[in-house]
């Protein structure tokens, strides 16, 4: 008959996580993350707020990224759903589908969006990008292309439970904010169809004052009853290590989405802080 065998020690692998539980109450590791591409110019074409709007909106847009490229610009564009990802997010509500199915749904079109306007730069370097090729996006540099991809993060069936209702909170702004972040841009561009942040919707409220510039816990703190960016956008921002401030710009006022992408403080600056 054996003898009794005792457990041996617990076997680990020196290094400054080796005997951590990873689910301690500690700060983590302190850390300055490498800017891998700074020099990126990150934005989102609005969904509804451009794409939906056909080609009065979206064609003068292609032209400014265009000449922003000829420039020497290195330009990220990423697209948002709008009303046909609402539509699908609306039924799938109904029938009371997961949070993570509706974003695995709503995630399909604005990729649909973003062949859509990969098409049309394609004569201009314009490249469709998988999530899964956002490591080549140096040599897509390199080559002179206009990387164009999806702007909704792969989450998918894994996407987070909101804290109200079933609409994922994690969206096309929400990525573009994360690929910024990963980047080491220091600002997302989001072109959308007003001259930035309100203090109501002016669609709706034309009494609703125009926001220049606001701080995260600012904006946060005010509770505005209508946000033109994601709000998970503005919780996170003041976490970021790289990507510290967030503009909105008008894209259908000619030249707003140039001056941006030439470091000017257009439209509104939402800044971590």
């Amino acid at each position: 008959m054996k003898a009794a065998t005792t457990h041996g020690a617990r076997r680990t692998i020196a290094s400054s996580l080796g005997e951590s539980s990873m689910t301690g109450t500690s700060g983590g590791m302190d850390y300055s993350p490498v800017a891998m591409m700074p020099d990126v110019k990150v934005i989102k074409i609005g969904g509804q707020s451009i794409l939906d709007r056909g080609r009065s909106a979206v064609f003068p847009i292609l032209d400014e990224i265009v000449a922003a490229k000829a420039k020497g610009h290195k330009v990220l564009v990423n697209c948002g759903g709008g009303t046909r990802a609402r539509h699908i997010y609306s039924i799938a509500n109904d029938l009371d589908m997961p949070t993570g199915l509706l974003a695995a749904l709503g995630g399909y079109v604005p990729r649909q969006n973003a062949r859509m306007v990969q098409m049309l730069l394609a004569k201009h370097g314009g490249v469709f990008m998988l999530h899964d090729d956002f490591e080549k996006l140096p040599v897509y540099f390199s080559m002179g292309c206009i990387p164009v991809m999806t702007g909704m993060p792969p989450f998918g069936y894994w996407e987070k439970p909101s804290a109200k209702g079933q609409i994922p909170a994690h969206r096309t702004d929400a990525g573009v904010f994360l690929s910024a972040e990963v980047l080491g841009a220091k600002r997302a561009i989001f072109v959308k169809d007003e001259d930035g942040l309100y203090t109501d919707d002016p669609k709706k409220n034309p009494k609703a004052t125009h926001i220049k510039r606001i701080s995260a816990s600012e904006l946060l703190k005010a509770d505005l009853p209508d946000l033109v960016i994601e709000r998970i956008v503005i919780e996170y921002l003041n976490r970021a290590q790289s990507c510290s401030e967030l503009q909105i710009v008008n894209g259908l006022k000619k030249g707003q989405l140039t001056r941006a992408l030439e470091g000017e403080d257009v439209g509104t600056i939402i800044h971590k802080g």
